[in-house]
């Protein structure tokens, strides 16, 4: 444990931003397994309706700092190609 001031409260704070990060993370990652499980599932129009709902929540955890922008991107193009092969 720190001793110091400062490094107490960035002990405190990063637990607080790992904690509100986690939400983020959970909704992306969730939105990302519907998408797999239409297209699994072969409903193509189930599948195009989850790929536009998990396209913001990508595009959020990268302005959120949560995804590197080519990740994400490379997310959206495989999820993408995947609905399209359907």
């Amino acid at each position: 444990m720190p001793n110091i001031k400062s490094a107490k409260k960035r002990v405190r704070l990063s637990e607080e931003r790992r904690v509100h990060k986690k939400h983020y993370t959970t909704t992306m990652r969730t939105q990302i397994k519907r998408v797999i499980v239409a297209i699994e599932s072969g409903d193509k129009e189930a599948a195009t309706a989850a790929y536009t709902a998990a396209v913001p929540a990508i595009d959020s955890g990268v302005t959120k700092g949560l995804l590197h922008k080519n990740k994400a991107a490379r997310h959206k193009s495989r999820l993408n190609s995947r609905i399209r092969a359907l």
